[in-house]
């Protein structure tokens, strides 16, 4: 038995995921590291396990009610924890904020700043004094009514809705009108009521064309459909609803991000002509600080914010000094995390999971929480290493306030700095779920079998590869977009490419915008795109046949999206099933085997494998299906086996043990053996997309490109693709991408791990900082050319590098 003031966490029987009952006691009061391999189990023992305990005995001590929340979704799989305080998850969260999800509103800075407003503001003669709602475009009280405080109106027009005039409506000339059937029940509607769907749409009245397109009417009649061979008709009453009506409705509502985008075609999107752009009330416009509108402020870089507050408050009134000197203070914590470029209104779902956990971390260090312990997943993802220094110092401060500090973490640095190190391994999946090392990180020297201790005590100069010679070059001159401003940019052709730079100074705008958007407009016969708007003049597009861009977004919104149906593996999978003597004794086809489709299915959970259980005063959770028990399967297809597995026992399998199974498959061979170059062995085939990492998501991207055949010279652009990899995974993925290069293709990647720079042919730096104080190309070159580089935070790092 445990002190209740045990200085300890104890763990005890840790049996989550790959877990092999895992033992292991972590000092309280600590900067604690987990590291290991990608899917070794690291976060299954910090998230997973020690975190969800925390979370389930928080939830058990509240309610009754919030208890049986708790058993219906279950406990981690451990035996006993002790010692275990109350616990804050930072992690890198994989849902997308809302569009209305801002910067302020994450960090609640807006909320200071209203309050400025409200009370220091500099009101108009007579006017009356607003609450601090009034200056929220979140509030009814505050939006501007013509764009609901979005900012933009959506609009359309005649051209963009009819493309092609010389169409009849019958032959398709409303093309933003829906497909199949309601397209159709539309065209029948408009004949009932006495249009002519047969006429060229140029020769209508004009007076038709408008009601046709833009009425707000929804007239209700009965339409006669046109009888069909051996099909019998009856009459119904259709509405008629209006292009624009469709398209507008179908924008803001649609849960289906193809419909969504299809909508957006015939849609133009300015800023409000009534706010423009601010998203407020003109009563919350007419008040002023410091000279500035509350939207001139919320667009400013949160460094040049902190710069306005403080002129404004030195020697203002108490009630100025007071809110000005709260709002500075908590800024301070921002910026101090590499992160002053941002501003308050820029949106959250532009910011990467990296940023927007940081913004989280800098929340929580002022919120004088103490004597808890705060989880936190790759705090440095997405760092220069320039700016890893700051955030020690934040995890440094969370400490010494009386609080645990547990990092799932990659980076070397970081670990460096850790007071007690946990390794966990030896390898991923099966072969990992080991704790190989528990104490002070100088003792990870002593364990030969951790893939960590080679990287953290430097084993060995870095290998020196000469520099491959470029066989061509792309060139940008006078790029233009975000705070990258004049700048020519040079990209070689048939090597590997890194772009570096502190946060926010412009390396995703220059690639992923710019290089992306001109190679992207040179599809023949397309009208010059976004890229003709961000540069002057481009060439040497024409070396490149085929652009491939890399990114992190996720390879699915719904857990239906896996691994094994991105890749086209399930297909594989399927027909295996099919062709089984079971199977074909049944009459089951390959779709028989997809839980997207009824027949095979489980139809109580619909083929999700879990049920969604309403709960009174608290969220929805889930619960395994009652009747297939997170199968996803009917018993009837679960009684067909593929050498002694289930289809459901399949898609549990990881892509290492798949690889194993399907050997001699070469339909399934060949997506595993992509998988398993990029470093995923340790995923389950069937895992969930919203399970994933955004670096898990453009590895599997990356994966499915790979299974291509690739024809002419291929450009790859990929951002930050080691993000959440441990080392040994870094050069697991280098290989990969340098045999690219060797193979004839262009790979440039946008990265902040100076081992894979320092590897690099070519190297692209920008800076000097983020924001407007960024986007300059600082220096270019080979490695060592950069290392030399003057006045680049880039060049210490990788010189160090280089070094070994």
């Amino acid at each position: 038995m445990h002190s209740p003031h045990d200085p300890y966490v104890r763990v005890r029987g840790a049996r989550e995921h790959n877990l092999k009952n895992v033992r292991v006691d972590i000092p309280r009061d600590t900067l604690t590291v987990f590291t290991g391999v990608s899917g070794s189990g690291k976060s299954s023992l910090a998230f997973g396990t020690i975190y969800a305990e925390a979370q389930r005995r928080y939830f058990e001590s509240v309610a009754p009610y919030a208890r049986r929340l708790i058993h219906q979704v279950g406990a981690p799989a451990v035996g006993e924890i002790t010692g275990l305080p109350p616990a804050v998850s930072l992690e890198q969260r994989r849902s997308a904020p809302g569009a209305r999800s801002s910067v302020g509103t994450v960090t609640t800075l807006s909320n200071s700043l209203r309050m400025l407003f409200s009370r220091a503001g500099d009101y108009p003669p007579g006017a009356e004094r607003l609450d601090s709602d009034s200056f929220s475009p979140n509030t009814a009280v505050g939006a501007c009514p013509e764009c609901h405080g979005l900012g933009r109106i959506h609009r359309t027009d005649e051209q963009l809705l009819v493309p092609d005039p010389s169409l009849s409506i019958r032959e398709g000339a409303i093309a933003a009108w829906p497909g199949a059937w309601q397209g159709k029940n539309l065209r029948d509607v408009l004949d009932a009521l006495g249009h002519d769907v047969d006429r060229p749409w140029r020769e209508l009245p004009p007076k038709d064309r408008e009601w046709i397109l833009f009425t707000d009417e929804q007239p209700v009649v009965t339409v006669h459909p046109v009888r069909d061979a051996g099909r019998i008709q009856r009459p119904y009453q259709g509405t008629y609803m209006s292009a624009r009506r469709y398209v507008l409705h179908t924008f803001a509502d649609t849960k289906s991000r193809a419909l969504r985008a299809k909508a957006e075609r015939f849609l133009t999107s300015a800023p409000c002509p009534v706010c423009g752009g601010s998203r407020l009330r003109p009563e919350a416009m007419a008040v002023t600080f410091a000279g500035r509108t509350i939207a001139e402020l919320a667009g400013l870089p949160l460094s040049a914010l902190a710069e306005v507050l403080s002129g404004a408050g030195a020697g203002g009134e108490e009630t100025v000094r007071v809110l000005s000197g709260d709002l500075l203070a908590r800024i301070g914590t921002v910026t101090e995390l590499g992160l002053g470029y941002l501003s308050l209104d820029r949106t959250a779902p532009t910011l990467s999971s990296g940023e927007l956990q940081r913004l989280r971390l800098a929340t929580q260090l002022r919120s004088g929480l103490f004597g808890v312990v705060y989880v936190l997943d790759e705090p440095s993802a997405g760092l220069h290493p320039a700016d890893t220094e700051a955030l020690l110092g934040v995890l440094g401060r969370l400490k010494e306030a009386g609080n645990s500090v547990f990092v799932v973490e990659h980076q070397m640095d970081v670990v460096r700095r850790a007071d007690w190190l946990v390794d966990v391994g030896p390898l991923a999946g099966e072969h990992g779920g080991r704790v190989l090392h528990s104490g002070p990180p100088e003792g990870l020297a002593r364990v030969p079998e951790s893939a960590t201790r080679r990287f953290l005590f430097g084993e060995g100069p870095a290998p020196v590869r000469e520099p491959r010679a470029p066989t061509g070059w792309i060139r940008l001159s006078g790029v233009e977009r975000h705070n990258v401003r004049g700048v020519d940019a040079a990209f070689p052709l048939g090597v590997f490419t890194a772009v570096t730079g502190v946060s926010g100074s412009g390396k995703s705008t220059l690639v992923g915008q710019v290089l992306a958007g001109v190679l992207a407009d040179r599809r023949a016969g397309e009208e010059p795109g976004p890229g003709a708007r961000y540069c002057e003049a481009a060439t040497g597009l024409g070396a490149v046949d085929r652009l491939v861009q890399v990114d992190q977004k996720p390879i699915g919104r719904t857990p239906r999206s896996n691994l094994a149906t991105y890749t086209g593996l399930f297909d594989a999978v399927r027909k295996l099933f099919a062709g089984t003597d079971a199977a074909r004794e049944r009459g089951y086809t390959a779709g028989r085997f997809s839980f997207n489709v009824s027949g095979g299915r489980c139809e109580t959970c619909q083929g999700e494998g879990f049920v969604s259980v309403e709960l009174l005063f608290l969220p929805s959770t889930y619960a395994p299906c009652p009747d297939c028990h997170g199968a996803r399967y009917n018993p009837e297809t679960l009684d067909v086996t593929l050498n002694g597995l289930t289809i459901a026992q399949v898609l549990e399998l990881t892509v290492e043990s798949a690889a194993s199974f399907f050997a001699g498959t070469p339909a399934a061979e060949r997506a595993l053996s992509t998988l398993l170059d990029v470093g995923l062995g340790y995923l389950r085939l069937g895992q969930p997309a919203t399970e994933l990492s955004g670096g898990e998501a453009q590895r599997i991207k990356l994966a499915a490109e790979l299974q291509r055949t690739r024809r002419g010279h291929t450009l790859y652009l990929l951002d930050e693709p080691t993000t959440g990899l441990h080392p040994a995974d870094v050069e697991v993925l280098m290989r990969q991408l340098h045999s690219l290069v060797d193979a004839g293709s262009t790979v440039v990647v946008v990265e902040h791990d100076m081992a894979v720079v320092a590897g690099a042919d070519h190297v692209i730096d920008l800076g000097p900082e983020g924001g407007d104080r960024g986007g300059r190309i600082i220096a270019s070159g080979t490695p060592a050319q950069v290392a030399r580089g003057v006045g680049s935070r880039t060049a210490p790092y990788l010189a160090r590098a280089l070094r070994g």
